[in-house]
């Protein structure tokens, strides 16, 4: 496994946009999660050449630490298609504990019932806490609990990746 400095993000992007193609039926609407996931939907949406808008989803009020973390900063969910019986692809950045996620599928029914919710993401670092996987990961890391993954974002639109300790 490739530790978390020799993570390309820009690489990895292509490897995701490879491996959400097999994934897309006619009817499948691409969902990011804030924020990364939601960088990484508006591109895919792009690159894929999909009509409309992608839906982009926040998990800020069904976290489980809601207490401690309040409302992030980040963009409020607008999923811009009737949710009712959709074929849904989340995208995210980095999958983890799986707690997002989880907070996520409760925002997303409560807009609706979906017919299919499927998992992508750029990273899977491991370390579940809930039983969360992903139908298809660009990579796979294992980093110390201390270290976080974030992808960010340049001015110029070309993703990195940035390791923080907690």
């Amino acid at each position: 496994m490739p530790s978390a400095g020799a993570l390309n993000a820009e690489a990895l992007y292509l490897e995701l946009l490879r491996g959400v193609k097999p994934l897309m039926r006619a009817d499948t609407r691409l969902v990011g999660v804030t924020s990364g996931g939601a960088w990484l939907v508006e591109r895919l949406h792009k690159d894929l050449g999909l009509p409309g808008a992608p839906g982009i989803i926040s998990s800020a009020m069904h976290r489980d630490d809601f207490a401690r973390r309040g409302m992030a900063a980040s963009a409020q969910t607008a999923l811009p298609f009737d949710v009712d019986g959709a074929d849904v692809l989340l995208l995210d950045d980095v999958l983890y504990t799986g707690r997002t996620i989880r907070a996520v599928l409760n925002e997303l029914f409560d807009f609706g019932r979906p017919g299919c919710v499927r998992l992508a993401v750029l990273v899977d670092r491991g370390g579940r806490e809930l039983p969360v996987a992903a139908d298809f990961a660009a990579a796979r890391v294992e980093l110390p609990a201390a270290q976080l993954l974030a992808l960010a974002r340049g001015d110029n639109g070309v993703f990195s990746f940035q390791v923080e300790h907690a």
